[in-house]
């Protein structure tokens, strides 16, 4: 009867049961009212007195050994059937993913980038933490200007000045001090202006602004490459070139595009006169060239600069900066279609 028992306990050891039928099946040949166990226990007190001892410690291994059995295969089987819940059939096909877009702004840089890469120009990037060499003092900026005043820069450190930087003209400085000319360069990136935020201004934009030094490198080139610029970017062939200043570039001028008066929004955006201003220009001033180690009597150059967003909404009719910073899916999602 003893060896009865024990092979009973291998017998629940090796069970294994993949339905709640099978489980509840064993559970009632062991453990129910006309079970193997309730046979077993009756017949305890036929056992000879001398095997009584391990009889029982057998039946009662036996038994713990059935229902934690039963409770071991019933926690399976519910792990088994909430998994499948969860994640269903895992061979059925794969819900379509949902394809985004990208942002306007970064539909224009590259649309920008791709306009001069296809007259030799390289791109350029450097940090957006400068300091004051980068930023200011090697762009021909003396410490009275007014680009230095707390009004209009975010200064991070005081002696010596750190700061977020307010124009990629600093990268262009880089580029020079680590590159000897003919250099040809676009440099795009996030700048920051300490600005009120309104529809048409933000503390942070965008900007590409571009480089060419070289020898014999006139205005007639410069205007030449905004004229290439302005027909590849928007289809239109007549600019006009304002007399301006920056520090940076002497002489300097203003660039305008003649958008047309077709439509009712052409008027509003031209302000009635048809001529839109896009971007700032110049010959590079032989103070900048000095400072990064360029000799200005054997090379010259030209740059140029212009903020992406103003394209932008030049391009997509866009009424106000802010909605580029926003993240409304209702705006981003109108660009899905665009290249």
């Amino acid at each position: 009867m003893l060896d009865k028992v024990k092979e009973l306990i291998g017998d629940v050891t090796a069970f294994q049961a993949s339905s709640k039928e099978e489980i509840e099946a064993f559970r009632i040949k062991y453990l129910g009212s006309k079970g193997l166990l309730k046979d077993l226990f009756s017949e305890f007190k036929n056992v000879d007195v001398a095997l009584r001892k391990d009889f029982g410690q057998a039946l009662n291994t036996l038994k713990k050994s059935a229902e934690g059995k039963v409770a071991a295969l019933n926690e399976a089987l519910e792990n088994t059937i909430a998994h499948e819940n969860r994640y269903g059939d895992l061979t059925r096909p794969a819900e379509p993913i949902e394809l985004g877009s990208r942002h306007p702004i970064s539909l224009v840089k590259n649309q920008i980038i791709e306009v001069f890469n296809r007259i030799g120009f390289t791109v350029s990037e450097g940090p957006e933490i400068e300091d004051d060499w980068h930023n200011f003092t090697a762009l021909n900026l003396p410490e009275y200007h007014p680009a230095r005043d707390m009004q209009d820069t975010f200064f991070i450190e005081k002696n010596p000045d750190t700061l977020l930087r307010t124009h990629t003209s600093s990268v262009q400085v880089r580029y020079m001090e680590n590159n000897e000319p003919p250099i040809r360069t676009i440099s795009p990136g996030r700048v920051f202006r300490n600005e009120d935020i309104s529809a048409r201004a933000h503390c942070i934009f965008h900007q590409v602004e571009g480089l060419y030094i070289d020898t014999d490198v006139s205005f007639a080139d410069l205007k030449q490459t905004l004229l290439y610029f302005t027909k590849e970017m928007f289809g239109k062939s007549k600019i006009r070139l304002r007399p301006s200043y920056f520090p940076f570039t002497e002489p300097s001028a203003e660039v305008d595009i003649y958008w047309g008066l077709e439509t009712e929004t052409d008027y509003r955006i031209t302000k009635g006169t048809g001529w839109l201003e896009i971007m700032g220009c110049g010959m590079v001033d032989p103070n900048v060239l000095k400072n990064c180690n360029i000799d200005p009597t054997v090379y010259s150059g030209y740059a140029f600069g212009m903020g992406i967003e103003r394209i932008a909404m030049l391009l997509y009719q866009i009424p106000d900066i802010r909605m580029f910073y926003e993240n409304d899916k209702r705006f981003l999602e109108q660009f899905k279609a665009v290249l």
